[in-house]
């Protein structure tokens, strides 16, 4: 019987299996965009178990799970590992016709050489089958990333990230080539007057200059960018919840952020 993730998976034609057998299998994978914690790979982290590789900070396992009510303990509380990963389980049936359930089986087939589907029933096996290889040196943080022959990938960090641990990844001449990539969400995050202040001091500490109005914010944007510039950064990634914009003549846009700075919430603003 076939298994879920097949030589030809997703390859629903013969010109298809042709790009991917004869040209596409063998190259390397650059990766431009991912979550990945730099200081694991600089440190060649070791992972205890499955549901800390997949589900100590994967927010789109936690909406699934949170979809189907599954109580909050089991997904980011103080539930053991263990009890999590059965739970993950539990949903991954559910799943079916959304990537993760994809994702799921491909990285176990991949990773572990596990070909069965993950249900409830055989989660107790599987967890720890994948912890024994996540025990060996092959399946660390490095190794893991050697294992499908990723040359370059990209994490995403902010604007007041010192970048400490991507210089020790050069500095180690580890493989794969890991750049950051510079996303300053928070920097015009003006919703929570108090947090937002906090983070412009930060950034202010960061860049070295005293940010007193707009002119100044952006100016420390440009040394921060010049910053990650010189330690191999090249790509940036903003997520914007909304959008501002305003009319020249109908607001200042120094004089608005003065009154967040002054911790004033920001109004909705409607043009």
């Amino acid at each position: 019987m076939d298994t879920f993730i097949r030589e030809d998976f997703l390859l629903q034609s013969e010109f298809a299996k042709k790009l991917y057998h004869n040209y596409a299998k063998d190259l390397p994978i650059i990766d431009y965009h991912n979550h990945l914690s730099p200081k694991d790979i600089a440190e060649n982290r070791s992972f205890e178990n499955i549901a800390q590789v997949w589900l100590a900070g994967d927010h789109y396992k936690w909406r699934a799970m949170r979809a189907l009510g599954i109580n909050e303990r089991y997904i980011t509380g103080d539930a053991t590992d263990a009890e999590k990963f059965q739970k993950w389980a539990g949903a991954v049936p559910y799943t079916v016709r959304n990537p993760l359930y994809h994702w799921t089986h491909l990285e176990l087939q991949r990773y572990f050489g596990i070909g069965e589907l993950l249900t409830a029933d055989n989660a107790i096996e599987i967890y720890e089958q994948t912890n024994e290889l996540l025990a060996q040196k092959s399946h660390a943080t490095v190794g893991l990333l050697q294992l499908q022959h990723v040359e370059v990938l990209c994490t995403t960090d902010d604007p007041i990230d010192s970048l400490q641990y991507h210089k020790s990844i050069a500095d180690q001449g580890l493989s794969p080539q890991v750049r950051p990539t510079f996303r300053p969400d928070k920097a015009f995050a003006v919703e929570n007057a108090s947090s937002y202040n906090s983070y412009i001091d930060a950034l202010s500490e960061a860049s070295g200059i005293e940010i007193n109005n707009h002119t100044d914010l952006l100016t420390a944007l440009e040394n921060r960018i010049d910053y990650f510039h010189e330690h191999g950064c090249r790509l940036s990634d903003h997520g914007l919840e909304q959008l501002y914009y305003f009319e020249n003549e109908k607001y200042d846009i120094d004089q608005l952020f003065e009154s967040v700075r002054n911790s004033e919430e920001l109004a909705d603003v409607h043009v």
